[in-house]
């Protein structure tokens, strides 16, 4: 069976194919691509991981064709950031009411 794997980083993405046995898990799929030059960067010891955008563990059964996405961790929480840009913006709506 063939899958893919993806990583993100901020300036690009990086996708590899590869083909597996049938019945493998991610944990294998991880181990195969552990080496390769594209995921130079990925912190193993605290990867978090999906398949086509929906969390799993990595002893999850792959299917033919599955993407394998590694989660990367959040540079700053989003909703922090969304409240410190509402903070610098003041509110166009009226306070006096209709």
């Amino acid at each position: 069976m063939r899958v893919a794997i993806v990583a993100a980083t901020a300036a690009h993405q990086e996708v590899v194919e590869i083909e597996l046995a049938e019945g493998s898990t991610v944990a294998e799929a991880l181990e195969r691509v552990r080496a390769h030059p594209a995921f130079a960067g990925v912190d193993w010891a605290r990867l978090r991981v999906g398949i086509w955008s929906r969390e799993c563990a990595t002893d999850t059964a792959l299917r033919d064709g599955d993407r394998i996405e590694l989660y990367r961790a959040l540079v700053a929480d989003p909703k922090a950031q969304r409240r410190a840009r509402a903070r610098l913006k003041p509110s166009t709506r009226s306070r006096s009411g209709p």
